[in-house]
């Protein structure tokens, strides 16, 4: 029984926090009009989970080990709880990043802590690697339910239950943990590196904000400026901290020593750059391009996910056919194509292209996920596993953290662009007004400024899909070289 319930704990807190990534972007354009929040601050809802998530990874590994395992995973449940409660009960968008915040650093405990736990209760090696399947399923059932869930509830009530379904969860799973799991720590393993986990959120943060920051005012002002800087500097004490520090938080002689380390990490940090951060943009082009509500647009965004589990299952057979590396590859070259394809949609395209479309999205995720997993692990000795695995979701989070900013100031700057070209929309309103078309997601004064403003946010909607196509191209370019040169 207590095995059982360590399962049940583990896979509802994994289910928790892989939710809350893709449960909220279908809410965006509700929690815009709600809280009258622009699309700089619907970017930090999604970027302020990411982001925390992203940073603090690598570092819960090491706390864990050192004040027990099953200690850090409950402070986690109840953090993820509190902070679901502050983000439901939120009136206005700074309360509800703030919430998003305080998710995100739960998560990184909750996410890497539950394979740490499975890992010390199963010894059995046959036995683990079942347990470890079933939790890698609810996680992969957590992102394809997520936009189809939230886009209910959102419809059904509002979107304030997309957070206040985490509170029972939350209070189960902690009840489950405390009864399931056994305390562990190894405090003599754990390598703790507080100066270099302090730049690194620094560094990532300012670069976050200033790229979102030159979404709404432009790139040559004072706050993105700023930003700019303090994360350079940030950088550079990061590199120079970690090349002198015992123990340090990144690895940097994986990446000296190891050519191939270094370019499946590229992978990853561009996957998630491409693809991951696809899910913002996609849930508001077919809202706010498209006109449909949050429950129908979580459904048309099924086939990507439906696509990733099929293709994420059938790995190991597929392997059997194609080596790991070129299913990585052709799974880029689906990711380019379907982005590709994206930046040809408009406001009347029909659904079946677009579904089409979002398959072969997640067909090339489903491939290049787990190979790029695979092929980490085979890029280090085993005595490096751990943190190589820890480094490759870091910058996966890292680059849809940085997706969504970069690619997301691109999508405002072309729409407001193709905005100001309308004669007739610049004679009734003022470039000011323009701009806040974009930004926000208000009802639109009158019909025609509503279709004028629809097809400019998908023009950006395609802008950025390029952006997302070109990242992946550079990438597979770079993957050629070294094989090339390896």
């Amino acid at each position: 029984m207590r095995r059982l319930f360590l399962i049940l704990a583990v896979c509802l807190g994994t289910f928790m926090a892989t939710l809350d990534i893709s449960i909220v972007n279908v809410a965006l354009p509700a929690i815009g009009r709600d809280l009258d929040a622009n699309m700089s601050m619907l970017q930090w809802v999604i970027d302020a989970y990411a982001l925390c998530l992203s940073a603090l990874i690598l570092s819960v590994g090491p706390i864990s080990d050192r004040y027990g395992r099953k200690k850090i995973w409950l402070t986690g449940i109840v953090i993820f709880t509190l902070g679901s409660a502050i983000c439901a009960f939120s009136t206005s968008p700074h309360v509800l990043i703030a919430g998003r915040v305080i998710q995100g650093i739960a998560a990184a405990a909750l996410i890497p802590g539950a394979l740490s736990i499975i890992t010390q209760a199963f010894s059995n090696d046959i036995e683990r690697i079942r347990i470890i399947g079933i939790w890698s399923a609810v996680s992969a059932l957590s992102l394809i339910i997520g936009p189809i869930l939230g886009g209910f509830l959102v419809d059904s009530f509002n979107w304030t239950t997309i957070f206040l379904i985490n509170i029972p969860i939350g209070l189960l799973t902690f009840l489950l943990g405390w009864l399931g799991i056994q305390e562990s720590s190894d405090p003599d393993k754990a390598a703790l590196d507080p100066m270099g986990q302090a730049l690194s959120i620094i560094a990532l943060g300012g670069l976050t904000f200033a790229l979102i920051e030159a979404g709404e005012q432009g790139w040559g002002s004072y706050f993105t400026l700023s930003g700019l800087i303090i994360a350079t500097i940030a950088f550079l004490g990061f590199i120079w901290v970690e090349r002198h520090v015992a123990r340090p938080l990144l690895p940097f002689f994986l990446f000296k020593k190891n050519p191939f380390f270094f370019q499946y990490n590229m992978a990853s940090f561009a996957l998630g750059f491409a693809t991951y951060s696809n899910v913002f943009f996609i849930a508001l082009f077919l809202q706010k391009g498209q006109g449909w509500g949050a429950f129908e647009a979580g459904i048309r965004m099924a086939p990507e996910f439906i696509a990733m589990a099929i293709f994420s299952f059938s790995f190991g057979k597929l392997s059997r056919y194609l080596s790991v590396r070129n299913l990585m590859i052709f799974g880029f070259i689906l990711i380019a194509l379907a982005s590709l394809l994206l930046t040809r949609v408009n406001a009347e395209t029909p659904y079946i292209p677009i579904a089409i479309t979002l398959f072969i999205l997640g067909a090339g995720m489903g491939m290049s996920t787990p190979a790029i997993g695979a092929l980490v692990m085979a890029s280090v000795d085993k005595a490096y596993s751990g943190i190589a695995s820890a480094v490759m979701n870091a910058l996966r989070q890292t680059g849809m953290t940085l997706g969504i900013a970069l690619l997301g100031t691109l999508m405002t700057h072309r729409a407001v662009e193709q905005l100001l070209q309308d004669d007739k929309l610049v004679g009734m309103l003022s470039t000011q007004e323009i701009k806040h078309l974009i930004q926000t997601s208000s009802a639109m004064p009158s019909a025609f400024i509503e279709q004028v403003t629809r097809s400019a946010f998908v023009s950006g909607f395609n802008v950025a899909m390029l952006g997302g196509a070109v990242a992946i191209m550079i990438t597979l370019c770079l993957m050629a070289r070294y094989k090339s040169v390896n």
